[in-house]
Order: C-alpha cells, then structure tokens, then sequence
C-alpha cells in the first residue's frame, strides 16, 4: 500500500515542475444531493424507468467502491463519484471516465499522464470517452448524467489520475 502510495504521490507531483502556479488551482462541482442506489454486493443493478443515480466512493486506497454497473441498452445514469481522502487534491484526485468497449485502457491513461491540464486525458484519446466527470479531491462530489450505449457489452471505466489505474481503480459497465 505504501508503495502504491508513494508511486501515485511521485506521479501527481512530477507534472508540477513544468506547471505554472497559477495554473495549480481548480474549483470542483459540488453537486445538489438527491438518492442514490448503493448495492451492498458490489454491482449497481439497472433501474425500471428514469435517471438512476449510481454513487460510487473514491478513498485513498486507489480503488473504486463500486466495480461493475449492469445497465439495460440506453438507459439514463447519473455516476456521482465522492472522494473522501484527508491528502491535498494535487496529491490524491479521482475522476469517473467511461471508455468505449475496445478502448485499450493502459494505453488510455498511459498517454494521458502528461496531461494534468485535461483531467489526465491525452487530447488525441478523447474520442474514446463517452462520459467523464472532473477531478474530484478529499471531501469533493462530481457527477455525470449519460445514457448507456444502446450495443449490449462490456465497457470499461478508470480514474485517470496517474498511478491509480495500475492499482485498480477501475471498473466496468456491464449493458445488457
């Protein structure tokens, strides 16, 4: 864990000799708080009719909550991601990133760690994302609202922050 940790913390921090104070700081989306299904088994099960919101908590061990959302084809979702971490957000953020179905995920996150500018996503891999929220640090809530893609599947989601891929924090969305 402590290792994990330090190679995270290295990550985050390397960006910061290049960067301009100026451009360190972000204000994050505190979003209005309304119900939440929370799974205790560890899947988000699809809902009968309207948005489902799905909430999924990020914490300092670099894993998502939640792994696996079943989704029915087109289906609305609200993915609201809590981060509960006592770090500063420059050292420990996660964000909520949704691939398309044959994205390869490592080189995904892998050409986005250059880019702490854009969330860590590389501007030529954009096109591979079908939902992404913003970064979110230590007692912040961001959220996205899309529909689930109408092709039944497995679609892959990952927090960008570099480093916590590779330590898990990922997950899939499962349609069918």
């Amino acid at each position: 864990m402590y290792k994990q940790w330090l190679a995270s913390f290295l990550i985050a921090f390397a960006p910061l000799a290049l960067t301009p104070v100026s451009a360190q700081t972000s204000t994050a989306q505190k979003p209005a708080t309304t119900s939440a299904q929370k799974p205790a088994s560890g899947t988000a099960k699809p809902a009968s009719k309207g948005v489902r919101t799905v909430e999924i908590i990020g914490t300092d061990d670099m894993k998502f909550s939640l792994t696996t959302i079943e989704a029915k084809p087109g289906e609305q979702i609200r993915v609201r991601l809590v981060t509960k971490s006592a770090m500063p957000k420059i050292a420990m953020a996660h964000n909520f990133v949704l691939l398309k179905k044959d994205t390869s995920q490592l080189k995904f996150v892998s050409a986005g760690v250059s880019h702490r500018e854009n969330d860590y996503i590389a501007p030529e891999m954009k096109d591979q994302v079908l939902a992404k929220t913003d970064m979110a640090g230590g007692g912040e809530t961001v959220e996205v609202v899309f529909k689930a893609p109408a092709a039944a599947g497995d679609y892959p989601y990952v927090c960008t922050f570099p480093g916590h891929f590779q330590a898990g924090m990922r997950g899939t969305l499962v349609v069918k």
